[in-house]
């Protein structure tokens, strides 16, 4: 339980692997300590693309470190939940200095440490992974290679039978039937590859002259690469969430049914603990408040009904309702990641054109693709929404979802990710304490 790395106490960690099997000797521990201290309070955060067991370390000792001296009378326990997620070398640790990932090569290389993070992530894919770095070191012209690329990754992150990650890739449902995969796995690679080229330059150059040359469609394969291992671990989160967290809070409401529970997430790991709510067990009332951070999945999640297809809801419908609490959004308009590369990733196949043309003029995919990181939980009848300053001043509601802007501190990074990990921030752990009623 102890960790010198950590600045508050007691800390468990729960790990979990991909199909969201737990680590029994920490969940065991957890679950005998918080009779042991006594936990009234129980805060369970959860990273997201960051496969670094001590980069999640250092974002929960950082983040957490204000909740004691916020809520000082409060018998608080700390959870940190470690899940195999992804991490590119070139995408900063939230709270890791821009420095340490600030040095890497020009080209959309695959540098060492993203193939190592690769293999990692995907057992049994070496052979895989090494052809493709070898087509992004050597960037042939041929549209073919483009396309043998696109192939390549979508072999990479297929999901292997018999696991369960397969059933856990949908953010909504159409008449029971998930939706299809994203246009980046079924259509043209070459044509992928520009749009995210594209995407990327005008990034660089909001309103520059970049939009009228013609980027390399390399710097789209790369980005199709991130995004796609992305995808694999949106399904990943839900797995976990669902199998795995949901069934420890489960168990921890059967050893300790007086203990609050408080789900906090960033980027993927917040739709981990979104997902475990549905993974909950019947009757379990324990999860008093889910707070989001730069939430990386649909903004209709939670909706009953989608404004352009009322046949179909969120693959969360209804389930902001087994919380004995707040559902708290945290979003910004800063996060580029979110407002522009995740929902030109999550388009559905057959929506690609005029899509590039969007983004050439300012606008964002984001009405129907969108994430709620960027403009909060959309569709949801009730939802209320504060400025962070205005919600830290006031009382928040005691249920349904609340949508913070959390723009004047979310604010800090380049692209392509924008303000994506910029979390740790005190207003961020006060807001947790807040929305959960700490005391």
């Amino acid at each position: 339980m102890a960790d010198p790395a950590m600045s508050v106490t007691p800390f468990w960690e729960l790990t979990f692997d991909a199909d969201g099997d737990t680590d029994g000797r920490k969940r065991d521990r957890l679950l005998a300590g918080v009779a042991e201290h006594r936990i009234r309070d129980l805060v369970v955060l959860s990273h997201g693309w960051n496969c670094d067991r001590s980069g999640a370390t250092r974002l929960y000792s950082r983040f957490l470190a204000p909740i004691p001296e916020l809520a000082p009378a409060a018998r608080i326990g700390y959870v940190g939940v470690v899940w195999p997620s992804m991490r590119f070398s070139d995408e900063p640790i939230p709270d890791f200095p821009r420095a340490v990932a600030a040095d890497i090569p020009p080209r959309p290389v695959l540098d060492k440490d993203t193939r190592h993070a690769l293999l990692e992530t995907f057992p049994g894919r070496a052979t895989v992974i090494d052809q493709i770095a070898r087509l992004l070191d050597q960037q042939p012209r041929e549209e073919a290679e483009l396309e043998e690329f696109g192939r390549l990754v979508r072999l990479l992150v297929d999901v292997l039978p018999p696991g369960p990650q397969a059933l856990f890739a949908a953010d909504t449902l159409a008449e029971g039937v998930p939706q299809s995969e994203p246009m980046m796995l079924t259509g043209s690679a070459a044509e992928v590859c520009e749009e995210f080229a594209r995407a990327l330059a005008d990034l660089e150059s909001p309103g520059g002259a970049a939009r009228f040359s013609l980027p390399n469609p390399w710097d789209g394969a790369h980005e199709l690469l991130r995004q796609a291992t992305y995808y694999a671990m949106k399904r990943r989160a839900g797995t976990v969430g669902e199998r795995g967290l949901g069934r420890v809070v489960g168990q921890l409401a059967s050893a300790a049914p007086r203990v609050r529970v408080h789900l906090v997430g960033h980027s993927f790991g917040a739709r981990l603990v979104a997902f475990a709510l549905r993974g909950l067990p019947e009757g379990v009332r324990t999860v008093k408040s889910v707070t989001l951070l730069q939430g990386a999945f649909s903004h209709y999640a939670f909706a009953a009904r989608l404004p352009h297809d009322p046949r179909a809801g969120g693959v969360l419908q209804g389930q902001h309702n087994r919380i004995d609490g707040p559902l708290v959004c945290c979003y910004s308009r800063h996060d580029s990641a979110l407002g522009t590369m995740y929902p030109l990733a999550s388009r559905m196949a057959g929506d690609a054109r005029g899509a590039t043309a969007e983004l050439a003029v300012g606008r964002v995919l984001g009405a129907k693709w969108g994430a709620m990181g960027f403009d909060g939980v959309q569709a949801v009848p009730g939802t209320k929404s504060f400025k962070l300053a205005d919600a830290l001043r006031a009382k928040l509601p005691a249920s349904g979802c609340v949508n913070i802007d959390a723009a004047q501190v979310v604010r800090r990074g380049g692209p392509p990710a924008g303000a994506h990990n910029d979390i740790v921030h005190r207003e961020l752990a006060h807001l947790v304490v807040a929305a959960g009623r700490v005391s």
